[in-house]
């Protein structure tokens, strides 16, 4: 579980050199590509007045890894738009919908943090917005011992941008921030939804106000979706690495 640990990282990832850009970053990112220790922003920031999308990153090349990267913006701040995808470390935040798209990924041990920005207006906000449209395709986003933590105001887990959006959470650590409810369907049917909380931790984790149809999955459901495997689908990551000498 992360926590003071997570602060911390987060706070050794913000001393990491930092541009501001003015149109998304990184866009269209090729196939078999590793990053380490980068820091990606936008400056979409406060007032929060006829917002648009302001990405700082687009990932939608197949087998693509990030370690100890910052991800920040307010709105759609990271589109993990589609291919297989790891995010290990990291640090992602924004407002609203700002972990989107259709990708196969696991994030691990990530902190996910809801704000404004500093001197930002206090407002609710949501943090994925998944776009799986068919109940045959494989992708999801699935979150493992990370933290999600934030300031003015509350915010849902994700709401269903796709008719079979899919979203785990699973030994993570869920501050108040989240709100009760946890979850929208953003008119999509219920029944086509993939949410699924377990084993987390927190003041935001296991409310009775919870959706009523969220799901439950088998344990060799959750194992299928938790395992390294469900990216790393033919060793490619230990690969990656061992090119990279990482």
């Amino acid at each position: 579980m992360l926590n003071s640990q997570a602060k911390e990282e987060a706070s050794q990832l913000s001393k990491a050199p930092l541009t501001l850009f003015q149109n998304q970053i990184l866009s269209g990112l090729t196939s078999e590509f590793l990053q380490e220790l980068i820091r990606l922003a936008h400056a979409n920031a406060a007032p929060m007045t006829n917002l648009t999308p302001a990405l700082a990153a687009k990932v939608e090349g197949n087998r693509s890894a990030f370690y100890n990267c910052a991800f920040k913006g307010v709105q759609d701040t990271l589109c993990d738009h589609s291919g297989l995808h790891y995010y290990n470390n990291c640090y992602i935040q924004g407002a609203i919908d700002f972990i989107f798209g259709d990708a196969q990924s696991i994030y691990e041990k990530c902190a996910i943090n809801f704000t404004t920005g500093i001197g930002g207006p206090k407002r609710d906000g949501v943090i994925t917005a998944q776009s799986r449209g068919s109940i045959d395709s494989t992708t999801g986003f699935v979150f493992k011992e990370c933290t999600i933590t934030g300031i003015n105001g509350k915010t849902q887990l994700g709401r269903a941008y796709g008719y079979y959006s899919r979203v785990i959470i699973a030994n993570s650590f869920l501050s108040d921030v989240v709100r009760p409810e946890g979850w929208s369907t953003w008119k999509k049917p219920e029944k086509n939804l993939v949410y699924v909380e377990v084993n987390n931790t927190g003041p935001g984790a296991n409310n009775p106000n919870r959706v009523k149809w969220m799901k439950t999955l088998s344990k060799d459901e959750l194992k299928s979706f938790l395992d390294i495997s469900y990216v790393d689908i033919d060793g490619w990551i230990a690969k990656q690495r061992k090119a990279n000498n990482f």
